[in-house]
């Protein structure tokens, strides 16, 4: 529940890039990865057994990659991207680097807010409020607009307010409710800091749960692992934070997504 993954559609998305555009004799898929999930890995060897086609996979940053496709160019040997959060996935779109990509498959099982005419999403994640039991009343923290209330002075964690995982929760408030009032919660959010932000998300959970803050806004993936670590230390972090699906009232919790795209240079589309 806490992030759904519809491995299949991955699959369907590395089968266009080469069954669409590429003939039948292709048996390489050159793949650039910034996922770094062991779930994938099963993902590709049954993609292969099943297809008989080689993965060959390059992980790396989101933006590490980005770069590194832009500066390739039409040498690039990447067939498909799959990168981490909306805004990864528009800034690959904005440089030209997808090509459009028709899937009877693909539209059915994934909704349209969920894919554009080139890049589908396959997972999501919702951006949820985790606060310290002992500290903070759940009541305090049911929507994202209670972190700019001033009752949390001194209690809220963050990662970088740069992070794209914030600056999408950023454009989906100002998208809901106008810029006036995202800059006057952004505003009020930093007032209630107990830290300068850093670290990752799960540095802000383990943070709320020593203590060093209250409340704090994290991926709902960090929570599950967590949860499920076989790690005694990570089980007791989660004995001591709550978490809140924010707006559930109004909006809902803010989901974002991995998703990936055919290249434009793919070399799969030059040898037709």
């Amino acid at each position: 529940m806490l992030k759904t993954i519809t491995r299949p559609l991955i699959g369907t998305l590395l089968a266009a890039a080469l069954l669409a555009n590429a003939s039948a004799e292709e048996k390489v898929l050159n793949l650039y990865s910034a996922r770094h999930y062991q779930t994938d890995d099963a993902l590709y060897a049954n993609f292969t057994r099943q297809t008989g086609i080689k993965i060959n996979r390059i992980e790396g940053k989101e933006e590490e990659l980005l770069e590194r496709i832009k500066n390739e160019g039409s040498n690039s040997p990447a067939d498909v991207l799959l990168t981490v959060d909306a805004s990864r996935l528009a800034k690959a779109h904005e440089l030209g680097l997808f090509v459009p990509v028709k899937s009877k498959v693909l539209e059915s099982r994934i909704p349209a807010n969920l894919r554009t005419d080139d890049w589908f999403s396959f997972s999501t994640r919702a951006r949820v409020i985790v606060y310290n039991k002992a500290t903070v009343k759940p009541a305090d923290v049911q929507n994202y607009e209670d972190l700019a209330n001033a009752k949390l002075k001194g209690a809220v964690c963050t990662r970088s307010g740069s992070h794209p995982y914030n600056l999408s929760l950023m454009a989906s408030i100002i998208s809901h409710q106008g810029e006036a009032a995202a800059e006057s919660w952004a505003k009020g959010v930093v007032a209630n800091f107990a830290r300068a932000p850093k670290g990752g998300d799960t540095d802000q959970i383990k943070a709320v749960a020593a203590g060093e803050c209250g409340v704090a806004i994290s991926n709902s993936y960090y929570v599950a692992r967590l949860m499920r670590s076989e790690k005694a230390a990570d089980r007791k972090v989660m004995e001591k934070v709550g978490v809140i699906w924010p707006n559930q009232k109004t909006t809902g919790a803010h989901i974002n997504v991995s998703g990936g795209g055919v290249l434009k240079h793919a070399p799969t589309r030059k040898r037709r």
